[in-house]
């Protein structure tokens, strides 16, 4: 069988080179072998977004492996961007499934060092973290650029993939200077994807700041929202998920709100056009495990799809 190739020539490419505000949004594979209910959800989400994110053993647990995943939405006619952990493979191991994305049509990888197993539902797994995300993008980096395998091995077929990296946004305190990110840029991220940050005068400083070390031009920026479904949903993302960042704000209207779904819904519509706005943002990577159908709702409402981003 014949796979479609995908590479950075792919939408999520498009989008940025275009300069358009780019919206993508993420999903986990099934923790079983039936692909339907994780296509149907797939598809949901693929005329709203550039890209659909494939999480990789999130929460450190046990899934379907992400690449089968990923590969799954490539014969779907859909553009995913692979995640990939550190922390469940050594470095052979991570060469081996970059070049086996790259043979599924797969363009975009999003480099993880992935939540520690203490975190999941079985604790006594050891964690490999044979190499630092930072290390694996720039290994990554480093095979697309020669086409060869670290040791010198020639990569057959050619290698073509576009990176991506995490970061956890801050409120930047005079000075602050973010070394993670600039390193993850200087080992070649192509995009960032964020935690969640729902403050926009968080987001408003921490993309200035970026702005004014110059690492926004090159590096583009998308923002973790969520389509927040209740007050209590969002203490608990702010007290369990590592760096996020919920404005008081949010969380009084979801109190408030005789439908909180709906609420959250709105909430992040408005956020999402606020964003469009500030300049050193690119986009928004959208995330709702509990409540996926929210997202392409969100998008709808708030009429940001196919808009250009703000001008720097």
């Amino acid at each position: 069988m014949t796979i479609p190739r995908r590479g950075p020539e792919g939408a999520l490419s498009r989008a940025l080179a275009e300069h358009r505000f780019v919206l993508t949004a993420e999903i986990s594979p099934p923790v079983g072998t039936d692909l339907a209910g994780f296509l149907e959800r797939a598809h949901a989400l693929g005329g709203s977004v550039s890209a659909i994110n494939v999480t990789d053993g999130a929460g450190a647990r046990a899934q379907l492996s992400s690449l089968v995943a990923a590969a799954a939405l490539v014969r779907a006619g859909l553009e995913p961007i692979l995640q990939i952990t550190c922390r469940d493979r050594n470095r052979l191991a991570l060469q081996a499934d970059l070049l086996g994305a790259a043979a599924c049509g797969i363009g975009s990888v999003l480099v993880l060092g992935g939540d520690p197993p203490t975190a999941g539902d079985q604790p006594q797994a050891r964690p490999v973290h044979d190499l630092s995300s930072t290390e694996f993008l720039a290994m990554a980096d480093a095979m697309r650029r020669s086409g060869q395998l670290p040791p010198g091995t020639p990569i057959e077929g050619g290698f073509a993939m576009q990176l991506g990296a995490a970061d956890l946004p801050v409120d930047p305190a005079p000075g602050w200077t973010p070394k993670g990110l600039a390193a993850k840029l200087a080992a070649g991220a192509d995009f960032v994807q964020t935690q969640f940050c729902m403050d926009l005068g968080v987001v408003r400083r921490y993309a200035a700041r970026l702005l004014e070390l110059g690492i926004a031009q090159r590096l583009p920026i998308l923002v973790g929202v969520c389509p927040i479904p209740s007050a209590r949903s969002a203490r608990w993302m702010t007290e369990k998920l590592h760096g996020t960042i919920i404005a008081p704000s949010i969380v009084e209207r979801l109190e408030a709100a005789a439908d909180p779904r709906a609420e959250g819904v709105a909430l992040c519509a408005e956020f999402l056009q606020a964003l469009v706005a500030v300049p050193g943002i690119a986009g928004a990577h959208l995330m709702a495990p509990l409540n996926p159908e929210a997202v392409p709702q969100a998008i709808a409402q708030s009429g940001v799809l196919g808009r250009s981003r703000a001008k720097l």
